[in-house]
This record gives structure tokens, C-alpha cells and sequence, in this order.
């Protein structure tokens, strides 16, 4: 073979540029001098990346969804409300008021950014996953709503953390605000076990179709690396 030409052209003679910085490294990432790198091959169907702001929206609401429902007094009526359980109430409350505050900002950038391209699938796989992510939106909507609304017909305040209490603003109703909390209770599991099949098809989506759904919604130094 011939050494690169002087004017830049590559070893075999009508290639890349030499200092274009592309390079393969079997079948593994390609980078270019532009900054952009890729992943392929052909099982990697590739997807747009999604914002920083609806990959922050994203892993913050996770993380306090998460913490929210461990911190969370497993009780009902007013044991909820006892001493003992105080602390954990309000913690528990602080984080699920945040969840929500997340959800509705998240809601209206998804309004007004457009959204990420998906990667080509079944039919029948884009639907499960609209509606999928239309639940959690929902129950990430209406399981702080019913709280709030169960709080309030009991005749407790609701807890702001630093910000103080915010009084009943509907009359009490004190077996409805029962009934709401036990509801409360189920719209919050439903929460962590559809986020959790939420999670096991994105991990499905990398292992085993090996497309670029994961690395899509990873922060911007991660999904340049290939998880495998």
C-alpha cells in the first residue's frame, strides 16, 4: 500500500480526507472532526437525542418519584398524621408536590420542543409505548391530586416544606378524603410498577433490538459512549 498522499488523501488513494478524524474501529464508534458520533451497524436503529431539558425533566421527576414513594408513611386515616409519622409525611409531601410541579413544566415544554425521533419499530411497539408514557404522565398528574384533595376533605393543611402550610381550601368531607388517600396509595404503586416496565423496555430496547431509545434520554457525555 502507498503512504497518504501530501495533499491529505488516505492510504488508498480516493478515501477520506486524512485529517478528517474518521475512524473505525470495527464497527464501533465513528467520530468526525465536526464532534458527532454514531453508533453503526445493522442493529442500530438510530434515534434523535432528546434535550437536556427533557433529559433533566426526565431523571429529576424519576429520582423524587422514587424517593417520594420510599419515604412515604405506609398508613392510613389518621396514624398518617400522628407523631411518629410526621417527619416522613412531610418529606413525602415536599417531594410529591415537586413530582407534580415537574410533570406540568414538562408537559408544557413537550407543548412547545419538538419532540425526538424514534427509532424504526413495530406498529404494534409504538403504541405500547404512547401509551405507556400517557399513563405515567397521568398518574404522575393525578396521584399528587388526590393526595392534595384527600389531604384537604380530612382537614389537614398541606405541607411546603420551608414555605410554610397551605390551609384547606374546600370543605371537609372526611369520609371522601379517606376514600382519596386510599386511592392515593394505589395511583402511587401503579406509578412504580409502570415505571419500572417503563425502565425494563429501555434496557429491552439496548440489549436486545440495540437501538438508540436508552442513549437517546442518557445526559449528553453519556450517550456518546455505547452501553453494552
Amino acid at each position: 500500500m502507498s503512504e497518504p498522499h501530501p495533499g491529505g488523501v488516505d492510504r488508498h488513494g480516493a478515501g477520506e480526507p486524512a485529517n478528517s478524524g474518521l475512524s473505525d474501529l470495527g464497527g464501533q464508534r465513528i467520530s468526525s472532526h465536526c464532534g458527532c458520533e454514531f453508533f453503526p451497524g445493522p442493529n442500530r436503529r438510530g434515534a434523535s437525542r432528546h434535550g437536556s431539558v427533557a433529559v433533566a425533566f426526565h431523571w429529576l421527576t424519576a429520582v423524587l418519584a422514587l424517593a417520594a414513594f420510599l419515604v412515604g408513611p405506609r398508613a392510613s386515616g389518621q396514624r398518617v398524621y400522628s407523631a411518629a409519622k410526621d417527619f416522613a409525611r412531610q418529606i413525602h409531601e415536599v417531594l410529591g408536590l415537586m413530582v407534580f410541579s415537574l410533570t406540568l413544566l414538562r408537559l408544557v415544554s413537550r407543548a412547545f420542543a419538538p419532540a425526538a425521533q424514534s427509532p424504526s419499530a413495530p406498529r404494534w411497539m409504538k403504541r405500547i409505548s404512547k401509551v405507556v408514557r400517557g399513563l405515567l404522565y397521568t398518574l404522575l398528574v393525578a396521584t399528587p391530586v388526590t393526595a392534595i384533595a384527600g389531604a384537604w376533605l380530612e382537614g389537614h393543611p398541606l405541607t411546603l416544606g420551608i414555605l410554610g402550610d397551605v390551609p384547606p381550601m374546600i370543605s371537609e368531607a372526611h369520609a371522601a378524603g379517606q376514600a382519596l388517600a386510599q386511592i392515593h396509595t394505589i395511583l402511587g404503586d401503579a406509578v412504580v410498577w409502570l415505571a419500572g416496565f417503563h425502565a425494563a423496555a429501555a434496557l429491552f430496547h439496548h440489549f436486545v433490538l440495540r437501538d438508540e431509545v436508552l442513549l437517546s434520554m442518557l445526559p449528553a457525555r453519556w450517550g456518546r459512549r455505547r452501553l453494552s
